[in-house]
C-alpha cells in the first residue's frame, strides 16, 4: 500500500561532541522526536565537513576525528515539525537546521486478510 502527501524535511547539522544534559546532542534530539510522536529520525555520522567557523573535521586526521559532523534527518507532517523546531531552539547551542517542503511516498505492507 502507498500513502502519498506533503510533509516537512528537517535536517540538523551538529558535531558528534555536542552535549545536552550529559548525553550526546544527537541522541537527545532523537529522544525528543520519539517523545513528540515524530514519524522518524535518522542520525548519520559524516566523514568530513566544516561549518561557519571553517574548522575542518575529518576522519583522515586522527587529532580531528573525534569531533565529526553529524546530520539528523527528520521527515513528518508540518503540524508535528512546528513543536519539534521549538524544542530544537532550546537544545542546539551551535549548529544549523534546515526545513524544506517535500512530497513523500510512504510504502506500507498490506494487512493480510483474515
Amino acid at each position: 500500500m502507498k500513502v502519498e502527501g506533503n510533509a516537512k524535511h528537517v535536517t540538523v547539522f551538529i558535531n558528534s561532541n555536542d552535549q545536552w544534559h550529559g548525553q550526546p546532542l544527537y541522541s537527545a534530539i532523537v529522544h525528543v522526536c520519539q517523545q513528540q510522536g515524530v514519524a522518524g529520525a535518522t542520525v548519520s555520522r559524516c566523514v568530513e565537513g566544516y561549518g561557519a567557523g571553517r574548522q575542518l573535521h575529518t576522519i583522515r586526521l586522527l587529532e580531528l576525528s573525534e569531533n565529526l559532523p553529524v546530520r539528523i534527518d527528520i521527515v513528518d507532517l508540518p503540524e508535528r515539525v512546528g513543536p519539534l523546531l521549538t524544542a530544537l531552539e532550546t537544545m542546539i547551542g551551535e549548529g544549523l537546521v534546515t526545513v524544506a517542503d517535500v512530497h513523500i511516498l510512504r510504502f506500507l505492507l498490506d494487512p493480510k486478510p483474515g
